[in-house]
């Protein structure tokens, strides 16, 4: 199964501090951070971007009681609370991405029957935008309906 990620309306290349001692952040970065390997980001895109996407190679493993449960190297979490992290870093020159917040895409948010589909079909989408109501990176959880989830045919 794969899990792709269709995100537009990303912020721009700045972000305000959370502390207003602090210098803006600049060379905004968005990525996707795999499990257990924070400084791991998959495809870095910049914040300024007309849109993003990211795909993941998971497995779903179906439960007695009926349930899929999605594991792979970017979903994060213990089952029933299981996420996926985009990562927000502002980029030096030499490349380095030093993270400043995240988004957290609750999978146990997904409608079931669509986790259903997904699972059969091969493909789950999640399509949201990126800027938050104050028009900075969003962050914290993400669920619907910030968040549309839908299954497609894999590609």
């Amino acid at each position: 199964m794969r899990i792709r990620i269709d995100a537009v309306e990303l912020p721009g290349l700045t972000c305000p501090p959370g502390d207003p001692s602090r210098a803006a952040y600049r060379n905004v970065h968005v990525a996707v951070q795999r499990r257990d390997r924070p400084a791991e980001l998959l495809d870095p895109q910049p914040g300024d971007a007309a849109s993003a996407t990211w795909t993941l190679e998971c497995t779903a493993v179906v439960s007695s009681a009926g349930g899929a449960d999605v594991k792979g190297p970017y979903v994060q979490g213990r089952p029933g609370n299981r996420f996926i992290y985009l990562s927000w870093g502002a980029v030096d020159e030499e490349g380095s991405f030093a993270m400043f917040r995240r988004a957290k895409l609750m999978l146990d948010a997904v409608p079931a029957h669509e986790l259903d589909a997904a699972v059969s079909g091969g493909l789950l989408v999640a399509r949201l935008g990126l800027t938050d109501a104050c028009g900075e990176p969003l962050c914290a959880r993400v669920v619907p309906p910030r968040v549309t989830w839908t299954a497609e045919p894999r590609d």
